[in-house]
């Protein structure tokens, strides 16, 4: 680089007082340009030897396609010389020439060829005996430097065609500057202890501190995959059109969490070895009163079809609060509040937010875990209809291997277990459960007899596993997290 500057210096000597351009001192030199301009801006940074200018230079290159027109002939032309004097069929024109769409259209806008129907064909003519190739010719004019021949608005229309393209190289204007000199002296960038020493610092020339000079900047925070996925969950959801159900609510009666749900109050969900109950507030009051009649009605004598539990229903047990165990309690909320509207409106919902259980720690289980909840609700929906969702949104999260499998859930009839194959733990993980909500939940909130509703939970830690292939999800949540393996994930990928 030392050469290459003394080289430029030495140059504007003999330049006198004339400006040089940096493109024609690559050329002179016989070097690539970008060392011509690191040369350039060490110059400059050297204090007043030059003064340089940057200045932009357009020219007009042709792309790999111009670069076959130029050489072969533009389609149009093609397109007229592969017409014999006696005419062709058109298909066959169009299966022998490349581009035969364009070029077929542009000889015919010229006024090249012309086509007649015969004995059920269409025949394509020559309507003159020669042509110019002006594409060809002025593609050829560029490609030799001699675009100044070719009209601005030709080049404009080569561009449309993709055949020619606008290309700007960045150069630099340089003459003498007040400081000029060929003996340039290396600025001295630190004050070392030596120089110190020896006082040799006395004659040495510093290069000036440059103040406005940015920082490194630090290193800052970076998002936990389980929020990157959950926000790609999120927009699938919107790309789909659901509607985002407020899940903010983290304490929840057991009314909502499983009454309304056609849970019994026998259920073993509802013991203290699988909820976590809270002791203060222990018990919520604020229930639709007719609402909460007409759901222990079809608890304990049945009703809309069904007979029910045929149990003693308790409100006490209604009003313990607890930490909700899953977010299908928001979705219960939802559809009471949307069967209260005059006149039924299909509608989809969903919600990703947290939920609680009193689970063993183990590999693939914690006692907080993040719930995906989707609802679909309409006219006559059948279980094809949830298969093929379920499908569609998975799809887009590039998980491809599903399965099916039936289950039982109180408040859904058919029910199914989703599964995926996990490639780290080499086996098929359960990621979520779905069903068709039954009609003893929906008929009580007032839902017409002929709207069915499709439901489905999923989790976000178990395809976060298997996107980013964790075998143990203490490894991704808790303890045993690894924060390089969060901060070289800045980005979620996930194939689509």
């Amino acid at each position: 680089m030392t050469e290459l500057t003394e080289e430029i210096l030495l140059y504007l000597k003999d330049n006198g007082d004339c400006a040089v351009d940096s493109l024609r001192l690559a050329e002179t030199f016989q070097i690539d340009h970008q060392k011509i301009v690191g040369a350039v801006k060490s110059l400059q940074s050297a204090g007043n030897l030059i003064n340089a200018e940057q200045q932009d230079l357009k020219y007009w290159k042709l792309t790999g396609e111009g670069d076959k027109v130029a050489e072969n002939g533009s389609y149009e032309a093609l397109v007229f010389y592969a017409i014999p004097p006696e005419g062709i069929s058109q298909k066959q024109l169009m299966k022998s020439v490349p581009q035969s769409n364009v070029g077929f259209s542009k000889a015919m806008s010229a006024g090249w060829i012309y086509i007649e129907k015969k004995e059920g064909d269409t025949m394509a003519f020559r309507k003159v005996d020669n042509i110019i190739d002006e594409v060809q010719n002025n593609l050829m004019k560029i490609q030799n430097s001699r675009e100044n021949e070719v009209a601005q608005n030709t080049k404009l229309e080569l561009k449309k065609r993709k055949l020619l393209q606008e290309m700007t190289i960045k150069s630099y204007k340089i003459e003498k500057g007040p400081d000029f000199t060929t003996s340039h002296i290396k600025q001295e960038t630190d004050l070392t202890p030596e120089m110190i020493s020896s006082v040799s610092w006395k004659d040495k020339t510093f290069k000036p501190y440059n103040f406005a000079a940015l920082g490194i900047v630090p290193d800052g925070g970076h998002r936990h995959p389980l929020m990157k996925v959950r926000a790609e969950f999120r927009q699938i959801f919107l790309e789909m059109g659901f509607t985002e159900m407020p899940a903010n609510n983290y304490i929840e009666s057991s009314f909502w969490n499983f009454d309304a749900l056609f849970q019994p109050q026998q259920h073993p969900a509802r013991d203290a070895h699988d909820t976590f109950f809270v002791s203060d507030p222990q018990f919520a009051d604020d229930f639709p009163m007719d609402y909460l009649q007409r759901v222990k009605k079809v608890h304990s004598v049945g009703g809309y079809g069904s007979q029910g539990y045929n149990c003693d229903w308790k409100i006490e047990e209604a009003r313990k609060n607890l930490l909700r165990t899953h977010t299908t309690a928001v979705s219960a909320r939802m559809l009471y509040a949307l069967a209260q509207q005059e006149k039924f409106t299909p509608a989809k919902y969903f919600s990703i937010d947290r939920v609680f259980r009193n689970e063993t720690l183990d590999a693939t289980h914690l006692a907080e875990f993040h719930q995906i909840e989707g609802v679909l609700t309409d006219y006559n929906l059948t279980l094809g209809d949830l298969i093929g969702v379920l499908h569609q949104f998975f799809s887009k999260l590039g998980i491809k291997q599903l399965r099916f499998k039936p289950a039982y859930n109180p408040y859904t009839e058919p029910s199914m277990e989703i599964f995926s194959y996990h490639e780290g733990l080499k086996k098929w993980v359960e990621i979520g459960n779905s069903g068709m909500f039954r009609p003893e939940m929906l008929r009580p909130m007032g839902l017409p007899e002929n709207v069915t509703v499709l439901g489905f939970g999923l989790s976000v830690e178990r395809p976060t596993m298997i996107k980013y292939k964790i075998d143990n999800i203490r490894e991704l949540v808790g303890h045993k997290l690894n924060l390089n393996m969060v901060n070289s994930n800045p980005i979620c990928r996930l194939d689509k």
